[in-house]
């Protein structure tokens, strides 16, 4: 795995080390490309050979940590407990340079705050003499950000799925007298990468969770948007569990804040901002800051239904009773451009 295809940092989130003062050499063990097992080295040390620790987190047993795939979409299925797993990947997102915006254990939901990977920035002569001198002077132009969601399944572990978000930076008009940042596709290759990193933090080989990762051929699924008793919902031609896991990932890819879910009613509980006929003005600090939107987000629940060979998704609202609003249609319009 090319260890140069990320490196995230969170906005703000690097401190500045003054060049007259050497810094602490301890430090490059935070990167686990320098980490010596056995602990820091001194001098007095350097004749004897440290004994490697056993990895604390190593796969148990064959086939403890599996990819699932199906059509393009690809999860995690770990044969360990919620709770033994929340805190291997809740230290696996720090360890690549995120901080949390979400972090709730009770329905194992982790999203990062928006970072940029600095190995998009080209490594010309200057910036290879200057190093992190002129390191803020640079920028990719772009800002990712990524949300995991832990399940339980049936045999008492653990399904874990990532999703990237992305943002652009682009000017305004023609003039190019400013930039706004615009959403930009989501990057499944990004998400295959970290899938594959995650593997290798749980345990398993590198030549393995390459290969798991391994981009295949898929076939296009005929996800349409139909009318039915005077409202509009969404026809998915699978079956209710694959039906599940393909909103769950479209609800995670395209932003909604999801409060709880209810596998066995089919209902994902979820928040939304309607942002339609909101002005571009402010853009940036909205996405990118903790300021509280104009107007605050509303509940909604996202139901799930199995139909005979097919399941039906409708929005409704937070008393449980089916919209057929002009924002439930846009919701469901935001869902379905994802799952085509």
């Amino acid at each position: 795995m090319d260890g140069d295809k990320v490196n995230y940092k969170t906005e703000g989130g690097t401190k500045v080390v003054a060049l007259d003062i050497p810094p602490d050499l301890t430090q490059l063990t935070r990167d686990t490309r320098y980490a010596v097992p056995g602990g820091p080295v001194t001098a007095s040390s350097m004749g004897v050979r440290p004994v490697a620790p056993v990895a604390a987190t190593a796969a148990k047993q064959v086939n403890d940590v599996r990819i699932e795939r199906d059509g393009k979409q690809r999860w995690l299925v770990v044969n360990r407990s919620a709770d033994v797993v929340w805190p291997i990947v809740q230290g696996f997102w720090k360890e690549n340079g995120f901080e949390y915006v979400i972090e709730q254990q009770q329905i194992g939901l982790l999203e990062t705050e928006w970072a940029e990977n600095r190995a998009k920035i080209p490594q010309d002569f200057l910036r290879r003499s200057l190093g992190k001198v002129l390191d803020g002077l640079y920028s990719s132009g772009e800002r990712d950000k990524f949300r995991t969601r832990i399940e339980r399944n049936s045999t008492g572990g653990v399904d874990i799925f990532v999703t990237h978000r992305g943002m652009s930076e682009e000017y305004k008009d023609q003039s190019k007298s400013g930039t706004i940042w615009v959403p930009r596709p989501n990057d499944p290759e990004l998400e295959a990468e970290f899938l594959s990193r995650l593997m290798i933090k749980l345990g398993v080989s590198a030549e393995q969770a390459k290969a798991g990762t391994t981009p295949q051929e898929t076939v296009a699924n005929k996800t349409t948007l139909v009318t039915k008793g005077g409202a509009t919902l969404l026809n998915i031609p699978d079956s209710f569990d694959v039906a599940w896991r393909r909103v769950g990932l479209a609800l995670d890819r395209t932003g909604f804040t999801v409060e709880d879910r209810d596998r066995a009613q089919g209902i994902y509980f979820v928040r939304y901002v309607d942002t339609s006929s909101k002005e571009e003005k402010g853009f940036f600090s909205k996405m990118f800051s903790g300021s509280t939107p104009d107007a605050g987000p509303v509940k909604y629940r996202i139901a799930v239904r199995k139909t005979d060979n097919t399941a039906e998704v409708t929005v409704q609202n937070a008393a449980g009773t089916t919209e057929n609003s002009p924002v439930s249609q846009r919701i469901l319009k935001l869902l379905a451009d994802d799952l085509r």
